[in-house]
C-alpha cells in the first residue's frame, strides 16, 4: 500500500491526530527503528575504576556525596584526553596499521548473524545465532561466531533483528514506550555524568569480531544537549599520534535506521584502518545507550554535539577541514543537515542516501508537509567536496534519488560517483573484492580532500 493510496492517507492522518497533530511525532514513529535489542552495550565504571552493576544502580550517590567527590570528579574528566596529539596509550607491534585487503581475514567466509533491514532472519539463521552465541573457544564467543561458513559471500557488516513484542506494537505505543525510555536515559545519564562514570564498549557477542586496530578504542557518552538534556552515546576510534599527520582527517559517521554502533563495530574499524582516520560513529536520540527520543529534529542535535566534541578534542587546532561527515541511508539526513551549515568541513559522503523522507515513498507531494530530511533542498548548500555511493539494484531507496543528489550539488564540488552495479540498500559492501574497492574509492575521496 502507497501513501498515495486513501487508506495509506487515512492511517497517516489518524496516526497524525492520535500524536495531537505533531508532525515530528509522526515523522519519528515512521521513521526510526532503533534496534530491539540493541547489538551492544556500555560497561559502566565509577570514578574509581569499579565496575558498576546496572542492578545495583539505585543505590547513587546523594547530593552531600556529589559535592564531596566533585573536585575528583573534575580532575579525573580533565585526565580523560581526548587530543589526539597526545594519543601514545597504544602499543602498535604490527609495523603497518592500515593493509585492509590483506587483513580482513576471512570475510568472505564470516557469517552474520541478522539483517540491518529490521526483519527478522528466517528460521535456520536465528537458530545459528543462538547455537553460535552459546559457543565457547580459546577466543570467546566472537571467535565462534566468526568462523562460521554457512553465509559465503553474502556478508552484512551491521545487522539486528527486533523482539517479537517490538514488532507487534502499533506505532503510537512503540512511540510511547521509545518517549518514557529515553527519560529514564536522561536521567541515569545525567547521574554518571555527577558521578564520573566512564565506559567499556561490548559489541554483541553474536557479531563478526572487527579487524585488529592497534590505535584506542573509547566508548564516550557526550552531552548533554542544552534542550533535551540527552546524551549522546559514541564509539571513537583514534589513530596512535604516530600514525596522525597534518592532513589526518576525522570521520564522523552517521548510521543508517534499523542498526545502532554495535552492528556497525566492523565497519567502524575498517574505516579506521583502510582510511587512516579517526572514524567515531554515534546513535541517534533513542538508539542504543543514547538517551532521548528519535525524532527528525534530535538527529540534527545530535550530530551537532557529535561535530563540537570532534572539532574542539579530535582535530588539531581546530581545523574543520579535517572532518568529514558521511551519512548512511537515513544517516543522509543529519549529515546534508549540518554540513549546509558549516562552511568549513572537509567533506561529505553519501551513501544510499534519498533526496527526501517522504518521496522515498511517494514522488506525490501531497502528504509533503509530513515531509522529513529535504537533503535535495539542502545539498544545494553545501560548500566541500561531495561523493555518494548508491547501489543500482536499490529497491529500498532507488538509485534515482542518489542520482538526484548529485547532480543538484554544486559542479566544482562534486566528484566521481559509485553507482555499485548488481547491489542494493544493504549490500554494497558484502564481499570481499566489493569492501576492499569501497575502502579504495573512499581513499582516493579523502586524498583528494588534501
Amino acid at each position: 500500500m502507497c501513501p498515495c493510496c486513501p487508506q495509506a492517507v487515512t492511517a497517516l492522518f489518524c496516526l497524525l491526530a492520535r500524536s495531537g497533530f505533531s508532525k515530528a511525532s509522526v515523522a519519528g514513529a515512521l521513521m526510526f527503528f532503533p534496534p530491539e535489542p540493541s547489538l551492544y552495550t556500555f560497561k559502566r565504571y565509577d570514578s574509581d575504576g569499579n565496575p558498576i552493576d546496572d542492578d545495583d544502580d539505585e543505590s547513587v550517590p546523594d547530593e552531600t556525596d556529589d559535592k564531596k567527590t566533585k573536585n575528583k570528579n573534575k580532575n579525573s574528566n580533565k585526565s580523560k584526553s581526548y587530543d589526539l596529539c597526545d594519543n601514545n596509550d597504544a602499543v602498535d607491534n604490527s609495523g603497518n596499521d592500515v593493509n585492509v585487503s590483506t587483513d580482513l581475514g576471512n570475510v568472505e567466509e564470516a557469517e552474520f548473524q541478522s539483517t540491518r533491514t529490521g526483519k527478522k532472519p528466517d528460521a535456520h539463521k536465528k537458530s545459528s545465532i543462538k547455537n553460535s552465541s552459546s559457543k565457547n573457544s580459546a577466543n570467546g564467543p566472537v571467535a565462534a561466531a566468526s568462523n562460521s561458513s554457512d553465509i559465503g559471500d553474502n556478508s552484512d557488516y551491521g545487522q539486528y533483528y527486533e523482539e517479537d513484542h517490538i514488532q507487534d506494537m502499533n506505532l503510537a505505543e512503540r512511540a510511547a514506550q521509545l518517549r518514557k525510555r529515553g527519560l529514564v536515559r536522561n536521567k541515569k545519564d545525567a547521574r554518571d555524568a555527577k558521578r564520573g562514570v566512564t565506559y567499556k564498549f561490548i559489541p554483541d557477542a553474536r557479531l563478526m569480531a572487527p579487524p585488529a586496530f592497534t590505535g584506542t578504542i573509547d566508548a564516550i557518552k557526550i552531552g548533554p544537549d542544552s534542550k533535551t538534556d540527552t546524551y549522546v552515546a559514541a564509539v571513537v576510534y583514534r589513530l596512535r599520534s604516530a600514525r596522525q599527520s597534518d592532513t589526518t582527517k576525522t570521520l564522523i559517521y552517521s548510521h543508517g535506521n534499523a542498526t545502532d554502533i554495535g552492528a556497525m563495530n566492523f565497519m567502524q574499524a575498517v574505516l579506521a584502518k583502510g582510511l587512516h582516520a579517526n572514524v567515531i560513529m554515534y546513535d541517534y536520540s533513542g538508539y542504543g545507550a543514547s538517551g532521548g527520543e528519535p525524532m527528525e529534529a534530535n538527529t540534527y542535535r545530535d550530530i551537532k554535539l557529535v561535530y563540537d566534541f570532534v572539532r574542539n578534542h579530535m582535530v588539531r587546532d581546530r581545523d574543520e577541514s579535517k572532518i568529514v561527515l558521511y551519512g548512511q541511508s537515513v544517516g543522509s539526513g543529519p549529515s546534508c543537515y549540518l554540513c549546509a551549515k558549516k562552511p568549513n568541513v572537509g567533506g561529505l559522503v553519501l551513501h544510499s542516501p534519498f533526496m527526501s523522507g517522504m518521496r522515498v515513498l511517494t514522488p506525490s507531494r501531497l502528504l509533503g508537509c509530513l515531509d522529513v530530511f529535504p537533503n535535495i533542498d539542502r545539498i544545494k548548500d553545501v560548500e566541500c567536496p561531495v561523493m555518494i555511493i548508491h547501489g543500482e539494484l536499490d529497491e529500498e531507496v532507488p538509485i534515482t534519488h542518489g542520482r538526484a543528489l548529485h547532480d543538484a550539488v554544486p559542479k566544482d564540488l562534486r566528484r566521481a560517483p559509485w553507482w555499485v552495479p548488481g547491489r542494493g540498500h544493504n549490500d554494497l559492501t558484502d564481499g570481499r573484492a566489493n569492501l576492499i574497492e569501497y575502502v579504495e574509492r573512499l581513499s582516493r575521496f579523502m586524498e583528494g580532500l588534501n
